[in-house]
């Protein structure tokens, strides 16, 4: 039977503060960046007469949204990391299971790989397996 290696309670402390405080920083951006959301405002007029307003609009709305969705991904690695910190399984590569190396975590502290896992993960996404069929030439001259 394997043993599982976990870090101690002393090293996870600091990881878990940090993580919360990060968390809290977050919440309060995603906030304020729903405030700043010109689709948000009251007194906006759906029937805007002036197209350089209602442009403005749309990019201001369309900013909000993608920076709210990354903030979303943050977030949810990092309640992901912390749940990992309370179940004992903080720092284990999701996919071999082997320890994730202490400075990688040091960096990156939601890491979820181990560096060869995430290399062949990257490799994978940059050049698929992907079986192309050959195009037939057309017979065509040109």
């Amino acid at each position: 039977m394997k043993s599982i290696i976990q870090f101690p309670s002393k090293l996870l402390t600091p990881i878990r503060e940090y993580l919360q405080h990060e968390q809290m920083k977050l919440m309060k951006s995603k906030s304020e960046l729903k405030r700043e959301d010109p689709f948000t405002d009251s007194q906006r007029v759906d029937d805007n007469a002036d197209i350089g307003k209602e442009a403005a609009e749309q990019f201001g709305h369309q900013r909000s949204e993608a920076l709210r969705s990354e903030v979303d991904k943050i977030l949810i690695n990092i309640r992901k990391t912390l749940t990992k910190i309370k179940i004992g399984k903080y720092g284990l590569c999701e996919k071999c299971g082997k320890l994730i190396d202490t400075d990688r975590l040091a960096i990156n502290p939601t890491a979820e790989f181990c560096m060869d896992c995430q290399k062949k993960s990257v490799a994978t996404v940059r050049h698929p397996a992907t079986k192309m069929k050959p195009k037939k030439p057309s017979g065509r001259k040109l």
